[in-house]
């Protein structure tokens, strides 16, 4: 399941895909135009910053804009800024991976096999949704 702050941050984007291609759009306009809470769009709009999806500019004409192309930023890449891991365990991560405590032997883990396909499935539906293709629906 989707965080709240993921929801929030894929929100703002699909906003901000929709404005001009030279628009900066302040926080309170992001925050009304996509109905998201002022006081949570603010930190997810820095955490996108960090993460190079949006910029920022300063001063009375300032406000936040895509860095990145709508086709190049997926689903995938979202979820993983803001919730980590796609797979359900950690053993089963590519990008969090972490061997599992109680396991005896990861390569014989039926369990683990599993998992690992449902997130190379999830993955790749993921990584196929874009900012662009939500904006085009």
């Amino acid at each position: 399941m989707l965080s709240q702050k993921t929801k929030y941050a894929l929100k703002a984007l699909l906003y901000l895909a929709q404005q001009d291609e030279n628009h900066i759009s302040r926080t309170i306009e992001i925050a009304e135009g996509a109905s998201i809470p002022k006081k949570f769009l603010e930190q997810i709009l820095l955490d996108l910053k960090r993460g190079h999806f949006v910029g920022s500019k300063q001063g009375k004409f300032g406000g936040y804009y895509l860095l990145k192309p709508t086709e190049s930023i997926t689903l995938a890449d979202i979820h993983r800024l803001f919730d980590g891991a796609i797979a359900l365990l950690p053993c089963a991560s590519l990008n969090f991976y972490e061997r599992c405590s109680d396991c005896v032997s990861e390569s014989e883990c039926l369990l683990r096999h599993g998992l690992m396909t449902i997130r190379d499935e999830t993955l790749k539906v993921m990584q196929g949704i874009t900012i662009a293709s939500l904006v085009k629906k």
